[in-house]
């Protein structure tokens, strides 16, 4: 009898777990409470894997000998708690993914903010030097899809708290955590350190052979570095200080050092632009560098490279105004991170669903720099209550139109519309991507 293994969600990393699951001989079944997307569902037809939707059939559930659960699903779900009972092993799709890797390379990034673009740009740097790489994780393909499709001998990996959070065995050679600010804290009983925790999982299984790469500047990943028992070969990066291995920026020089060699390149190089990307292409660099990618081939990456669709991308400039859709910011930091790197007056869009969100935070750049401010979310309570005093205009707006209109109408020449939600979607929109084209649309109805 072949294993039976049950997978919750049948969104990407569901339905990618599935396929390589089929593909590996297991007998699979995959249930999600909600409606299944007719791609994902053509998907399992095809490979002959029996799926329900709408509801969790317990009895059939119950039955697994492990079950893979995909990042969305809380542990609060009663269906999760059901298996917890039974002593089912729960793992994710990127622990499952792991398994049948082979022997290729493994480069996994987490952080709260700046994971996707080193993600996109440590793909980029790899691609360019003609390694033969996968961008897999939470964007792209899921990385289970990837290994059951097309496998590689390279997989950069975005994951994520959640994901790492059900893994027993997963081992990055190379592990990047970009930062730790406060994010999902719904998820982890609102206590900061149970996220930090999740996040340094993704060392756990490193050894001595490994590299961790971290920011040195990062005061919450500092303060828990003594805490975690780190044992791979560690590869900070800073702003502050020399290094003697590392990546260092002084004199907006950016040195990279690794193993008795030292690479140097000046940030007017960087394609991408504003100090959080100068921290992105550090890690990103640091990461190429512990594969062996060559130093000639990082720098050119580093000069060629196009920034992310929703992440601070210039959609149009009407009549003086500059649109800037920053939609993936789906928390404080990040849209910190983009209002700190604006030179013109701002008229912001913020406001989404709430994840514990201390707005207090943006309070004196938003003072600085905002002179409306443009809520889009169902409930903006909290938006108005923290700025109402310092932002002598505030709108609330309940769709991606109204916000864009009523933007346009507060805007003078000069000015930047910056949706940079600070939230997550999931009130208005399917999800952020969702979110910052629906902005563009509106942008281009103008």
């Amino acid at each position: 009898m072949s294993k039976r293994i049950v997978i919750l969600g049948a969104g990407e990393s569901g339905v990618g777990a599935a396929l390589l699951a089929k593909q590996q001989g297991y007998n699979v079944f995959v249930s999600d409470g909600g409606l299944i997307s007719e791609k994902f569902k053509s998907e399992l037809v095809q490979a002959s894997i029996f799926f329900e939707e709408g509801k969790h059939t317990e009895e059939e559930i119950l039955l697994a000998e492990e079950v893979i659960k995909s990042p969305g699903i809380s542990e609060q779900a009663s269906i999760v708690r059901k298996i917890r009972e039974k002593n089912i092993n729960i793992i994710s799709e990127i622990e499952f993914a792991f398994r049948y890797k082979g022997d290729s390379k493994l480069i996994a990034i987490t952080g709260s903010n700046g994971k996707t673009t080193t993600t996109a740009l440590t793909y980029h740097i790899c691609k360019h030097a003609d390694a033969n790489c996968a961008l897999v994780g939470n964007i792209g393909y899921s990385f289970a899809r990837q290994i059951a499709i097309e496998p590689k001998s390279i997989y950069v990996v975005e994951v994520s708290s959640f994901q790492l959070d059900d893994i027993t065995s997963f081992r990055p050679d190379v592990a990047v955590l970009t930062n730790i600010t406060e994010d999902h804290l719904d998820r982890y009983e609102y206590k900061l350190e149970n996220y930090v925790r999740s996040k340094f999982r993704i060392t756990e299984n490193q050894s001595e052979n490994d590299v961790f790469i971290y920011n040195l500047d990062d005061q919450v990943t500092m303060n828990a570095l003594s805490k975690y028992p780190i044992k791979s070969t560690q590869a900070p990066i800073t702003m502050s200080r020399e290094l003697p291995q590392g990546a260092f920026l002084t004199n907006a020089q950016m040195h990279l050092k690794w193993k008795n060699e030292e690479m140097r390149m000046s940030i007017e190089d960087f394609a991408l632009k504003g100090k959080h990307n100068q921290y992105n292409s550090m890690a990103a660099s640091m990461a190429a560098t512990a594969i062996d990618i060559r130093k000639e081939k990082i720098r050119e990456a580093l000069q060629s490279f196009e920034s992310l669709e929703h992440r601070m991308e210039h959609v149009a400039s009407i009549k003086g105004v500059d649109f800037i859709n920053d939609s993936k910011a789906t928390n404080i930091n990040s849209t910190w991170f983009a209002l700190e790197s604006m030179k013109k007056p701002v008229i912001l869009i913020l406001g989404g669903v709430d994840k514990g969100n201390d707005y207090n935070l943006l309070r004196d750049l938003v003072a600085e720099k905002v002179k409306v401010i443009v809520c889009m979310g169902k409930d903006n309570s909290k938006i108005n209550e923290v700025f109402g005093d310092i932002v002598p205009i505030m709108i609330n707006t309940e769709n991606a139109v109204d916000a864009v209109n009523a933007s346009f109408h507060y805007a003078e020449k000069g000015d930047v519309v910056l949706l940079s939600p600070a939230c997550a979607s999931f009130d208005l929109f399917k999800n952020y991507e969702d979110r910052g084209k629906q902005f563009k649309q509106a942008v281009k109805n103008l």
